[in-house]
């Protein structure tokens, strides 16, 4: 009975999901979902690569998080456009965004002004990878602080990712942190996966992140 309930959330967020693509196809829209364990730094990034865009990409946000609006305002500073989806608030507080959360943020974007939209999934390490929302891509980000052993324990997060980016390399010289061995267990669980090496603080890597979200 659990597998068939599963099977039966899973395809109607299938459904849903081809809803949302095809609404931001018709919008020549590219979306990006981010994901990540809480404090890895998505947010950060992200105002880098919107405060530093230089090329008039237009960009939209979906942002998900389970309580409050601080991430939301911090995006919002920066100019883009954001649908702010707090799960708790009529989801009952899941750790990841599905399709039909997304999809309930879409008339809060002007899609037809957009160019790229980036959804900020909430931070969890596991469930975000396990459904579809409609987007083009997936972007993982990693904080060195992490432990180079995650992609072991979470490899269906790591395998998920299109992309991964290493962030807060401004922190090797302070850490015990293998870099080498990181990308070793990385390569074991997704071979030849795109890396990016980063840093919202020195800005290091952020226009190689803003060339792979836009998907130039």
């Amino acid at each position: 009975m659990r597998i068939e309930v599963l099977e039966e959330i899973l395809g109607e967020n299938d459904r849903t999901a081809g809803a949302n693509r095809a609404d931001f196809r018709s919008n020549g829209i590219r979306v990006v979902n981010v994901m990540s364990s809480p404090g890895a730094g998505k947010t950060s990034l992200l105002r880098e690569v919107f405060r530093r865009a230089g090329d008039g990409t237009r960009f939209g946000v979906v942002e998900g998080d389970i309580e409050t609006t601080i991430d939301a305002d911090r995006l919002a500073e920066t100019g883009v456009a954001v649908s702010l989806v707090n799960t708790a608030n009529g989801f009952g507080g899941e750790c990841h965004l599905d399709a039909t959360m997304v999809r309930s943020a879409l008339p809060r974007l002007p899609l037809g002004e957009l160019d790229v939209v980036i959804i900020e999934n909430v931070g969890n390490l596991v469930c975000p990878a396990e459904f579809d929302v409609g987007e083009d891509a997936r972007l993982m980000v990693f904080s060195v602080t992490e432990g180079e052993e995650k992609p072991l324990k979470y490899p269906v997060m790591f395998r998920s990712a299109d992309a991964i980016v290493v962030n807060k390399i401004d922190l090797l010289p302070h850490l015990d942190f293998d870099l080498d061995l990181f990308l070793h267990h990385v390569e074991s669980v997704h071979p030849g996966v795109r890396i990016l090496m980063a840093s919202a603080r020195t800005g290091d890597g952020i226009d190689d992140i803003a060339t792979w979200i836009r998907g130039s």
